[in-house]
């Protein structure tokens, strides 16, 4: 089943865990120095946030994460129908977490993943700029890779 994903930069990581924890009634499934991530079922979320290095103050992205190959097929086949420009970035490590993905931005520049995560990493990962995919997007953002213009 798929799951909405939204990702967020804060300022105070800490904070904001205290924060999230408090509205979602629970605690994330996974803390790192610089990043958390909540796993809900109600509503089916992967919300994440990050700190420092990895994240502008804001929304950073948001997504569709796939249950399983077939939902990705499903997923990358409508961003292929949405007229938009499409990176398929394929294997990536990124959040801690080894995923297969792509990428696009809506009409407005909103930027949105499409990916399946395959397993847990020891590594953030790269960190590259959504600014060639969207005008209005944070330069020093995660996971997105460089998009050509």
């Amino acid at each position: 089943m798929k799951r909405l994903h939204v990702h967020v930069g804060v300022a105070d990581l800490d904070r904001s865990i205290g924060f999230y924890s408090t509205l979602f009634g629970a605690e994330p499934a996974v803390v790192k120095p610089d990043y958390a991530k909540w796993m809900l079922d109600d509503p089916r979320v992967n919300f994440a946030i990050s700190s420092g290095d990895h994240a502008a103050k804001g929304i950073e992205h948001l997504g569709i994460q796939a249950g399983d190959e077939e939902e990705l097929a499903e997923v990358y086949d409508r961003l292929k129908a949405a007229d938009r420009p499409v990176l398929a970035e394929g294997a990536t490590t990124c959040c801690y977490a080894r995923s297969e993905k792509s990428w696009i931005a809506d009409p407005d520049g909103i930027v949105w993943e499409a990916f399946l995560t395959r397993g847990e990493a020891t590594v953030y990962g790269d960190s590259p700029s959504f600014t060639a995919l969207s005008a209005g997007a944070a330069e020093a953002a995660c996971c997105a890779p460089a998009m050509p213009s």
